[in-house]
């Protein structure tokens, strides 16, 4: 398979596969096709249905096959930002956002990935439920924004505000901190917790999370009745 990613700051992923050649993705990702292709819809078992769905995504996955011929499939972004391939290997999964995941080759799995600390759970919005892709094969994952990446080394850490938590190494740890002092907490206007990322591995942060997009915009909607 090789694919070509177009259009940013929407972009979408252009895969060309050879006959045979199939791709896994959420509901609603595909945007179009050649005829070659033909679809089948899965939940991948109840277990991994309802994982998906605690981790931000649809209960099935739609498979997409190219019968017969080689084809074009495209993937597009459901917000503006950019679209990352990564390669997952036995040794190498990746932890992404909540709705990160966007299509792979058939030999990557998705599943819940939960922060084992009770403050990350309790804490941790965003950054407590997360993706994980497993197994051997591409995948694409969609972050909003622009995107930073950090090589961290054993024992570094970064803080992170939870919503630009976009992508970590699996090798990666997560803990949640309390911002110091009353003052800072009311009045500072950045929550009252932080994400603290720790080495070794990458860590890839985004400059526009979708529920800071939406909180910003919140107070030029009137909700109220006229």
């Amino acid at each position: 398979m090789r694919y070509e990613i177009l259009g940013e700051p929407m972009p979408v992923v252009v895969c060309y596969l050879e006959a045979g050649e199939s791709m896994i993705t959420e509901s609603g990702s595909m945007c179009w096709m050649d005829p070659v292709f033909q679809m089948e819809t899965t939940s991948g078992g109840l277990g991994k249905a309802f994982g998906r769905m605690f981790s931000g995504d649809s209960l099935f996955q739609n498979i997409y096959t190219a019968q017969g011929a080689p084809g074009k499939i495209a993937f597009a972004a459901s917000f503006p930002g950019s679209i990352r391939a990564v390669q997952i290997t036995p040794d190498h999964p990746v932890i992404v956002q909540k709705t990160g995941f966007l299509a792979s080759q058939m030999g990557v799995s998705l599943s819940i990935h939960f922060q084992k600390k009770l403050g990350a759970g309790f804490f941790g919005g965003e950054g407590f439920i997360m993706q994980r892709l497993d197994g051997n094969g591409l995948a694409f994952v969609e972050l909003d924004g622009s995107v930073v990446e950090y090589d961290l080394a054993p024992g570094q850490s970064i803080l992170v505000d939870t919503g630009n938590l976009a992508m970590m190494d699996a090798t990666c740890q997560i803990s949640i901190e309390s911002v110091k002092g009353i003052k800072n907490k009311l009045l500072g206007g950045e929550g009252f917790f932080n994400t603290r990322v720790t080495g070794p591995g990458k860590v890839v942060l985004q400059t526009m999370p979708v529920s800071g997009v939406a909180s910003a915009l919140a107070p030029f909607f009137n909700t109220g009745s006229k």
